[in-house]
């Protein structure tokens, strides 16, 4: 691959990785009744956006290497 595509390919590998894990700490809905807190998460898109930030990643770096 160019440089300047496996740049811009690392790059949104981080970024994936990065909100990813975001998605996967801040609660979707929560509900707040006096001292009683409830918070509902469904991180099923987070571990699909983290394994497509890890595969990004991966590319960036191991494709297009020459075996010497």
């Amino acid at each position: 691959m160019d440089k300047t595509v496996k740049t811009i390919v690392l790059i949104v590998g981080v970024v994936l990785i990065g909100y990813g894990i975001y998605t996967m700490i801040a609660p979707e809905a929560s509900i707040s009744i006096g001292d009683i807190g409830i918070e509902a998460q469904d991180n099923t898109n987070s571990y699909i956006t983290i394994a497509l930030g890890v595969v990004a990643l991966l590319a960036s770096l191991f494709v297009g290497k020459k075996a010497k």
